[in-house]
């Protein structure tokens, strides 16, 4: 098993209602539980076991704020959005620039953020292009799955 098959089991959990998945090969063990605190790999070979904090959160993504601009303004623009679960970082180490900043144009494929999950950081490319109009998240805070993270206005 992959890591990109975790992050979709993850994933899989975080949308159901299911609260414990245990999965079990010749090559591997696999439980996640969604009350617990852990995630264990456990492989047939004499290699570590890997435990990480479990992604899924019980309770909803923070709101932002409505502010006084009406809503229909934001709807011209596309959101770049989290693929994974994890920790969300603008920028390759704390001493490096941010990947993208407001005003910053952006086309498809370009690096714009790191999310990291279970101790990998997978680089978040731009799936649009156009320009930055709103950083939406935090430096180094919790992300969901599908979560906004950039506005972009289409080039």
């Amino acid at each position: 098993m992959e890591i990109k098959d975790i992050q979709k089991l993850l994933d899989f959990i975080a949308h159901s209602s299911l609260d414990e998945v245990n999965i079990e090969t010749g090559e591997f063990k696999v439980s996640v539980k969604r009350n617990a605190v852990t995630t264990v790999v456990t492989t047939a070979a004499p290699a570590p076991v890997v435990a990480a904090p479990a992604p899924v959160a019980a309770a909803p993504a923070p709101v932002a704020v409505a502010t006084s601009a009406p809503k229909a303004d934001e709807s011209k623009y596309l959101t770049i959005k989290s693929p994974m679960i994890g920790t969300f970082y603008r920028s390759a180490g704390p001493d490096k620039p941010s990947f993208v900043e407001v005003g910053d144009e952006v086309s498809t494929g370009k690096v714009v953020c790191i999310v990291e999950a279970m101790k990998l950081f997978n680089e978040i490319e731009s799936e649009v292009s156009g320009r930055i109009v709103k950083v939406l998240v935090e430096n180094a805070t919790p992300v969901e799955y599908d979560q906004p993270l950039f506005l972009v206005e289409p080039a």
